[in-house]
């Protein structure tokens, strides 16, 4: 995938003509399966560099996220575009819940929103092990130290997500 390709999709789904500075830099770094820290004010782009990524590469893309009207709001705006997005957290029934896994495994959806608290059950790992995970996003990590420690310790346990998988 080259970025002059990512631009063009970002046309076509997004409705926007050009990169933000930085964006298209953040873009080819995880095209070139690199890790990223991107620190951008709000309202800067930071979600479309995980987002287009996400979309054009084959499998899923896990997004941790701690707030369940972010997850809602960031689904509503990428299905709006026709992107194949979700959430798993305590709104979402067992009946959806399961659907939502099956297109996971299947790699039938392009982003997954999940709290961290699901990232790091035992049941979300060992499905993540099984599906096509092609990048895995951590949106809002400020909050871990702008929230304190305390907030949700679960921000704490993703360093395992670098050893448990090498390649994504």
């Amino acid at each position: 995938m080259t970025i002059e390709q990512a631009q063009g999709a970002m046309k076509k789904i997004f409705g926007f003509d050009l990169f933000r500075p930085m964006q298209a830099d953040i873009i080819q770094t995880i095209f070139d399966k690199k890790d990223s820290l991107v620190l951008m004010p709000t309202g800067g782009g930071k979600s479309i560099c995980y987002q287009l990524p996400a979309i054009l590469m084959e499998g899923s893309c896990v997004v941790v996220s701690p707030l369940i009207s972010l997850m809602k709001d960031q689904v509503e705006a990428l299905r709006a575009n026709g992107v194949r997005a979700a959430f798993l957290n305590s709104t979402v029934d067992r009946r959806e819940q399961r659907q939502i896994e099956d297109d996971l495994f299947n790699g039938r959806i392009d982003l997954v929103y999940v709290s961290p608290e699901k990232l790091v059950s035992s049941d979300f790992i060992r499905l993540m092990r099984n599906s096509p995970i092609n990048l895995i996003a951590i949106d809002e990590a400020h909050c871990i130290s702008a929230w304190g420690h305390d907030f949700r310790p679960e921000y704490t346990q993703l360093k395992f997500l670098k050893k448990e998988f090498p390649g994504v």
